[in-house]
């Protein structure tokens, strides 16, 4: 039997989540402050989604907008994080540490994959500012981490595909590639059929601005991408 197509929505509210929940998403990325590019979210927050929701909900572990390389004091407050992420009931959490040459820094990572777990982990779309998505993909590989969200180098899915396409293929059953980046429902069928990849990610801010109130229109665009998803099969 072929495994559904998963859906995980990025949101920063209780009530987002549960729309995202009640259109069909598969699990939640819960971030504070979208608009900067979210940032790790509060204790409030992460013990409402976890009392209400029934899906996964994994958090985002980023301490500050800008650049994705951390000093001594921030790495610290990474690891802090993470310990409260686990502590409010998070299934996992969201996260990318890079050297200053912009290569996957591949020690600190995998420190914060050991001290995540359980949980799963992400690589999120730091991955995206490496130089080279399949040495990145190797290096993020030999870290541990679960998962890889990424638009395959480019700034939305629909410019990476050829490169998403090619991740896919490398990383076999070794790491999940997660396609996320301007995916809605009038191209996400596409960026299956083209990538083959399995688990998708949208936070849909190329059909509602961050901190739009449209929570109809949000849980409608969710429920419409969940049932293309249903509805494509996957070559092979």
């Amino acid at each position: 039997m072929t495994p559904e197509l998963l859906l995980e929505i990025t949101v920063e509210s209780l009530d987002s989540a549960l729309a995202a929940e009640r259109g069909g998403a598969d699990r939640i990325e819960l971030c504070a402050e979208l608009s900067r590019g979210g940032l790790t979210p509060g204790v409030t927050t992460m013990r409402k989604l976890h009392e209400e929701l029934e899906i996964p909900v994994f958090a985002i572990i980023r301490p500050r907008a800008g650049d994705f390389v951390y000093s001594e004091r921030e790495f610290a407050t990474m690891k802090r994080e993470i310990s409260m992420a686990r502590d409010l009931g998070m299934e996992g959490v969201v996260l990318g540490v890079l050297r200053a040459d912009s290569l996957v820094d591949v020690e600190r990572t995998a420190e914060l994959v050991q001290w995540a777990r359980p949980l799963d982990v992400t690589f999120h779309r730091a991955f995206d500012s490496t130089p080279d998505p399949l040495a990145a993909l190797e290096d993020v590989i030999s870290t541990g981490a679960t998962r890889i969200l990424t638009a395959g180098g480019a700034t939305r899915v629909p410019e990476g595909m050829e490169t998403l396409q090619k991740l896919v293929s490398a990383a076999g059953s070794r790491i999940v590639i997660m396609p996320g980046g301007g995916l809605d429902a009038a191209n996400i069928a596409k960026a299956v059929a083209e990538t083959q990849a399995r688990d998708f990610h949208s936070g849909l801010g190329s059909v509602l601005p961050y901190g739009s109130s449209n929570l109809v229109r949000f849980e409608a665009e969710i429920h419409a991408m969940k049932g293309l998803l249903k509805g494509t099969r996957l070559a092979g």
